[in-house]
């Protein structure tokens, strides 16, 4: 497998993208189900994904970090970049909610659902590019 790696610890971007896909698959899931309940008990959308967006953004940080890029750079610099792209992406689904869910009337359950595909996206590449990129 040394032979396929690219230069970063982590190897090939296919490995990277199955190993996030797998964190956020366990993570997400739990998620949208805790999500799915709270709001089926009658807290609101945005307030119900503001909290579970939080928790599994921290998840998040520890599970990607190790086992998605085998990051072994700074915590500190990684975790303020971290901040960063996870802000970026609570701002798309808050959005998402806010404009399909509160403007247009779609059912949140699947605004909701597509918003975790759409922030998983955004926060692959931005992981890869700017949170946990490659040691020279």
């Amino acid at each position: 497998m040394s032979t396929l790696n690219t230069g970063s610890k982590s190897g090939l971007p296919a490995t990277q993208l199955l190993r996030y896909a797998v964190v956020g698959l366990i993570s997400n899931s739990c998620g949208y189900a805790l999500y799915l309940l709270l709001t089926e008990f009658g807290t609101t959308p945005k307030v119900t994904m503001s909290t579970i967006y939080a928790c599994g953004a921290l998840i998040g940080f520890f599970g990607n970090r190790k086992l998605t890029f085998s990051h072994e750079g700074g915590l500190l610099g990684s975790g303020s970049r971290f901040v960063i792209a996870q802000l970026g992406g609570y701002a798309i689904n808050f959005l998402l909610l806010d404009v399909l869910v509160d403007r247009l009337g779609y059912p949140h359950q699947w605004v909701q659902a597509s918003a975790i595909v759409i922030v998983a996206i955004y926060l692959f590449v931005t992981l890869k590019f700017f949170v946990f990129k490659a040691i020279p």
